[in-house]
């Protein structure tokens, strides 16, 4: 549910057949550095890492110019009932929702509906929060780039109750309920339900992009196509009954309910390399760092922006996110200077350590 930052950010499968669907038809990509790499060996290497970490499933896609040049499936949806992924399986992604919730945040502030800068009180009253007066300094800046005061979830606090930890603007922690309240003043602001506000998404960012069966809450499609979750061991996780997030499907959860693939996904990074969609204004709020990550004596610096994670020291110009959910875990990382990137999906508990590892092997720095 939030991302892994390390040191600049912060079942093994013997009978498994991993190429169960058509990969777009490349010998070769380029790497971060623009150098070729053989398409065999890193599905040579992805096999390699499912194996060892107990990864049941795996979608990816890299883009180079701007375009998807390679893209894949391995392994199963349902080990089980051996279901493959395939192009149309779904995988839920987690933390890497922030980044599409700050894209559609960015749309209202264009359309006038929303001010960065004014406190969400003046929108919506948050009957969690009325209590603390504090939460009257609360802003959409503060939440998106988490310094809203505010914990990553209840339920891992005292009581499993919400309450302000700091005075909000005056430092930074990670947290899920900070994107929640700010959904919830955009759901009031969208019509007054959860329906309105994923309409909302679909009209303002989902359809413009092309993405087709991406979606905050989930639709008859994405439930028939969605993967099964594993944990760390392999083992099924009973996702009816015993979840991580236990309200009901029907709820737009701005930090981490985000159901997409690789292709969809790939389509929003692309617009963000082109800086379509938004307006030029919007794109260098996108880029601005607003909370540092690391510590001030560290040669390599890390930053979060809105719903963004990005650097220095051979990071210029690159963004991105991690995400982990129970049984499902994700990572993607693009650079706008380049039009280069990649996204993977897995329904498993390694994945945002997996794409961690995939940016090193595609010529990056290690995270």
């Amino acid at each position: 549910m939030y991302p892994k930052i390390r040191t600049l950010f912060l079942w093994c499968f013997i009978f498994i057949t991993f190429h169960h669907c058509s990969p777009t038809h490349t010998s070769e990509v380029a790497d971060f550095n623009g150098a070729p790499i053989s398409i065999d060996s890193f599905n040579h290497f992805i096999q390699s890492e499912m194996t060892n970490n107990n990864v049941p499933g795996l979608s990816l896609a890299i883009i180079n110019d701007g375009k998807v040049q390679h893209h894949n499936t391995f392994g199963y949806a349902n080990v089980e009932q051996q279901i493959p992924i395939t192009d149309q399986t779904i995988f839920e992604g987690a933390s890497i929702s922030k980044s599409l919730f700050a894209f559609l945040v960015l749309k209202y502030v264009e359309e006038g509906q929303l001010d960065l800068d004014r406190p969400l009180y003046e929108y919506s009253t948050y009957p969690d929060l009325v209590e603390d007066d504090r939460h009257k300094k609360i802003t959409a800046r503060m939440v998106l780039s988490h310094r809203s005061g505010l914990p990553n979830w209840r339920e891992n606090e005292p009581g499993k109750k919400l309450k302000i930890k700091f005075d909000p603007g005056s430092n930074f922690e990670y947290s899920g309920e900070g994107y929640q309240y700010l959904a919830f003043v955009l759901k009031d602001l969208a019509g007054g339900n959860w329906k309105d506000l994923e309409a909302a998404f679909q009209t303002k960012i989902a359809r413009p992009i092309g993405m087709e069966h991406t979606v905050f809450i989930q639709t008859p499609y994405t439930r028939e196509n969605r993967a099964e979750p594993y944990n760390k061991n392999g083992q099924w996780i009973d996702w009816k009954n015993n979840y991580w997030y236990k309200k009901d499907d029907k709820v737009f959860v701005a930090a981490s309910s985000i159901h997409t693939e690789a292709i969809d996904f790939s389509k929003w990074m692309i617009t963000f390399m082109q800086e379509g969609l938004l307006s030029s204004a919007s794109y260098q709020e996108l880029y601005s760092p607003q909370s540092k990550l690391s510590e001030p004596s560290d040669e390599l610096q890390a930053f979060y922006s809105f719903g963004l994670v990005s650097g220095n020291q051979g990071l210029q110009n690159t963004y991105f996110h991690s995400g982990s959910n129970d049984g499902f875990t994700c990572f993607y990382l693009l650079n706008t200077e380049k039009d280069w990137g990649f996204v993977v999906f897995t329904n498993s508990e390694y994945g945002d350590q997996l794409g961690e590892k995939i940016f090193a092997y595609l010529g990056g720095m290690t995270l």
